[in-house]
């Protein structure tokens, strides 16, 4: 099981992240986003650049400023202008702005894989100077060696950053974020050990990274993984170009951000696992122009809502064993109409291996509960569906967020491998094996709540009629209480003239 990022061993990530939010300032959170989290990778990177810089320089062959040393060992070449001690040394210069801004350039300009995303804003006279000077200061004082490898530090920095500007930001935030507990919920369920990871809407990269850090907890080679993802939104592409860099891994999201619907940026690309969180009941996607399509395998999906255009998409970007996890609204597990038709037909397909109502509030971005889809293209257990009631576990975090623990996605993932491997899962109101004739019977309605039954109440061992005559004895001296309490009242407002 991977570590938590977003609520746990936090507080040197915690340290750096309050630290660099005096800059802000008045600068709004979505901007203010670019501003750290290119401070954040430019240490990242520096860092990894001076580590091989040493060790060229103990080999004595003279190979420290030749670039291809670095480019082999997927080690960003900086050039002197860029490295954090030369930055680190102008910091209270009040150009420290543009000279940020012309390191960003310089990198560029050696590393093709970074052309044209890093940000490059550092020099506008809303972002204050002496603020920034002193940030890139503390950055520059950070003991790193003392919390474990300074990139890892940082690697671990940038995803808590992000999770911290989701909240910042709120209903805006699921353009760039999914929460970690969610990410690793289908990685955990999905296993991707190796293979094509792919997703249509990658955000951030979240889904990426927590694949890779599931393979690194598993003794496997990350490098057997091969990363595929396309994102519609110019800066959040960029972010998942920078997420990807800042964890060593190579990833093919396309030469620049597009539209999933109408550019597909891998169209015969099929994957091993998919792993996605669309945009919620998208209204606005175009469906009235894309009504000839090869992807829209089980039906037309309706203009006013892309959910089924996204799971569509997926399962036509599937291998012919490649299974997915996909995040959705609830109302996609009961929607009617031309919605209706197609998830009948996809269960049909036998293709709905598994579906997880999740408890609410896990988003920043949306109050709304949701729920998992597995789907599979080569399920053990065929003909049959897994449904999990989850709305229950989880724990606040804060007055407005929940969170997954490691036991409760441990618990979730393992009834799912259980009920791969053929074992008994059934447990009133948690977990139901439902086959097809069953799910028909339901018209073909997938609310797990519609399965699994109410949890079992312990039996207190009081008789029926005892506890019913207890009750209304009880119910009876609330009533006579408030009666009192009511003719009291009317008494003390008569004395000061106003009676009821």
């Amino acid at each position: 099981m991977s570590n938590q990022v977003n609520s746990a061993n936090l507080g040197f990530e915690k340290e750096i992240f309050a630290a660099a939010d005096k800059l802000r300032g008045n600068i709004d959170a979505a901007e203010y986003k670019n501003v750290v989290l290119g401070l954040i990778f430019l240490k990242y990177i520096s860092d990894s650049f001076e580590d091989r810089y040493q060790e060229l320089v103990e080999e004595g062959e003279g190979f420290e400023e030749d670039r291809d040393e670095y480019l082999y060992k997927n080690i960003f070449f900086v050039p002197k202008e860029a490295r954090w001690d030369f930055i680190a040394s102008k910091a209270m210069m009040p150009d420290i702005g543009q000279i940020i801004d012309n390191a960003m350039v310089a990198i560029e300009e050696e590393n093709d894989r970074l052309n044209g995303i890093l940000p490059k804003n550092y020099a506008r006279p809303e972002l204050d100077k002496r603020r920034l000077g002193e940030v890139v200061d503390l950055f520059n004082n950070l003991k790193l060696k003392e919390h474990g490898d300074s990139k890892d530090i940082l690697g671990r920095t940038y995803e808590y950053a992000l999770a911290q500007f989701a909240s910042l930001e709120g209903k805006n935030a699921g353009e760039f974020y999914t929460p970690s507990s969610v990410v690793r919920t289908l990685v955990e369920i999905l296993q991707p050990y190796e293979g094509r990871v792919y997703d249509p809407c990658c955000g951030a990269g979240g889904m990426f990274v927590q694949s890779a850090k599931f393979v690194e907890n598993h003794q496997r080679r990350v490098s057997e993984l091969s990363i595929f993802g396309q994102e519609s939104n110019a800066n959040t592409w960029k972010l998942a170009q920078m997420n990807l860099a800042i964890h060593a891994l190579e990833g093919d999201l396309g030469s620049g951000h597009a539209d999933t619907f109408f550019n597909d940026l891998h169209p015969t690309m099929r994957a091993d696992f998919i792993l996605a969180n669309p945009p919620f009941n998208m209204k606005d996607w175009g469906g009235d122009r894309l009504v000839e399509d090869a992807r829209w395998k089980y039906g037309l999906p309706p203009a006013g809502n892309a959910n089924y255009a996204w799971m569509q998409h997926m399962i036509y970007h599937l291998s012919p064993k490649g299974k997915m996890g996909l995040v959705l609204a609830n109302g996609s597990l009961s929607a009617s109409g031309r919605e209706g038709e197609i998830r009948a037909n996809i269960i049909k397909d036998d293709l709905v291996e598994c579906i997880i109502a999740m408890p609410d509030r896990l988003f920043y971005s949306t109050g709304i509960s949701v729920s998992l889809w597995i789907i599979n293209k080569d399920k053990k257990q065929k003909g049959k569906t897994l449904f999990l009631d989850c709305r229950n576990i989880g724990h606040m975090i804060d007055r407005a967020h929940r969170d997954l623990s490691n036991e409760d996605i441990d618990r979730v993932a393992g009834t799912y491998k259980d009920f791969v491997d053929g074992k008994d899962v059934q447990e009133l109101g948690f977990a139901h094996v439902a086959d097809l004739e069953e799910i028909k019977e339901n018209n073909f309605v997938l609310t797990p709540g519609r399965y699994v039954g109410l949890e079992e109440v312990e039996d207190d061992g009081e008789l029926f009629e005892e506890k019913m005559e207890r009750l209304t004895s009880e119910l009876s001296e609330l009533f006579e209480e408030s009666h009192r309490l009511e003719a009291l009242i009317k008494e003390q407002l008569g004395e000061i003239g106003y009676g009821v």
